[in-house]
């Protein structure tokens, strides 16, 4: 099941290695697991790593580079190859394609020939395995509009809910840095934090990612928050991406769970996400911010357009504001409701057990189940909507 392509890249030149890298690393379906500089190296380095791709420069040594592309054919099989060359000769193009690489890229490489090339080897690879359903990996962003919203556990119950799906690999990563609790809500002690693999982000790769995490029972694996609250901790967007990106490789669902600050970190997990689930209640503080919060993103397209409302605790007897009028505040759909059971809620959390274990048959954990079904249809079962939809709806203008 392939979501980002996992790219090894041999190029014995450091200066068009660097400009090869720099190209992949601005791009965020694209993991670069590991590079080289020496020909006779990267088969070791591929028997290893296992890539998706291989990216291979010719020009240093057109005959070795040949037979890296034959080598790396017999021994791994299920690795694409990819070559960029300088050079346009005929006869080379066709020595390296019988040789077994998939394209044959000018250099210098453009990202829009580098974008197409991978389109067609991923296609190519998904038409090859009729029996392997491909997905591609989602990004859930759960966002609090207000304090003690019930965001975290939105967050932690909605991962353990997809992670109930054999279909489906959860990472939970818990993006409150100072008073973050995912953990608690788990009851793990984990043994690294996203701290260990911020610092040591340029050499971490697929596998040691894998193993910084700490699975719980229901089978997702957490990142949490540093274990102290540390001045000298700091870590940047993009820092913050590229262990997107890596999660993204690895599991199918990736679930943040951000602070109420709005800083640049948090709107790094915003852009770099699917779907951003805008937790509030029906009171007026509540409702003020998601209006607020709607109208700032709003004024990025890309991102406001990510926006899903949800309503935690609904049913709350004492609330004033009824959900029409609720509607009309703040000019959208709400995309769900999670029903109020504050006795459950707390048992859970004060046990440390999800609402999937804790409570199974509980409306409120239904409705969490329910939630979790929206995010782990496949591609061709949310293609099978998309018909439906326009026709249902294909009268209704927009605003």
């Amino acid at each position: 099941m392939k979501r980002v392509i996992r790219l090894a890249v041999v190029d014995p030149s450091d200066a068009t290695r660097t400009q090869l890298k720099n190209l992949m690393l601005g791009v965020d379906t694209v993991w670069l697991e590991a590079e080289c500089s020496r020909y006779e190296f990267f088969m070791d380095v591929a028997m290893q790593t296992q890539p998706d791709i291989a990216l291979i420069s010719l020009d240093a040594d057109q005959e070795a580079a040949i037979k890296l592309i034959d080598e790396l054919r017999k021994n791994v099989p299920a690795c694409a190859v990819l070559v960029v060359s300088s050079s346009q000769e005929g006869s080379l193009i066709l020595q390296v394609m019988r040789s077994g690489a998939q394209e044959f890229l000018s250099y210098p490489l453009q990202l829009e020939d580098f974008m197409s090339a991978l389109d067609r080897v991923r296609h190519a690879s998904r038409a090859g395995d009729d029996n392997e359903e491909v997905r591609d990996s989602q990004v859930i962003t759960v966002a609090g509009v207000n304090g003690g919203v019930g965001s975290t556990s939105i967050a932690v119950n909605l991962a353990c809910a997809l992670a109930k799906d054999e279909r489906n690999t959860i990472a939970l990563l818990d993006l409150d840095l100072a008073l973050g609790d995912a953990d608690v809500w788990l009851d793990i002690i984990p043994d690294y934090t996203i701290q260990d693999v911020a610092e040591n982000i340029t050499r971490i790769d697929y596998s040691l990612l894998k193993r910084s995490l700490t699975k719980h029972d229901t089978g997702l694996f957490l990142l949490p928050r540093p274990v102290h609250i540390e001045s000298e901790f700091k870590m940047g967007p993009e820092e913050l991406q590229r262990i997107i990106a890596l999660l993204k490789a690895t599991f199918t669902h990736l679930v943040i769970d951000i602070g109420k600050s709005y800083n640049e970190m948090e709107i790094a997990a915003i852009t770099a996400s699917d779907t951003t689930l805008l937790v509030a209640q029906l009171d007026l503080p509540c409702l003020r911010n998601v209006v607020r919060l709607i109208q700032y993103f709003d004024q990025n397209e890309n991102l406001g357009d990510k926006l899903k409302v949800i309503l935690n605790r609904f049913g709350l007897n004492d609330t004033q504001i009824s959900l029409g009028k609720a509607l009309g505040i703040i000019g959208r759909e709400v995309f769900w409701k999670i029903p109020n059971d504050f006795a459950t809620m707390v048992e859970s959390r004060n046990n440390g057990v999800p609402l999937i274990e804790q409570a199974p048959k509980a409306k409120l954990t239904k409705s969490y189940i329910d939630l979790a079904a929206t995010f782990s249809k496949s591609s061709s079962e949310q293609d099978e909507e998309v018909p439906a939809k326009k026709k249902l709806f294909s009268f209704l203008g927009r605003g």
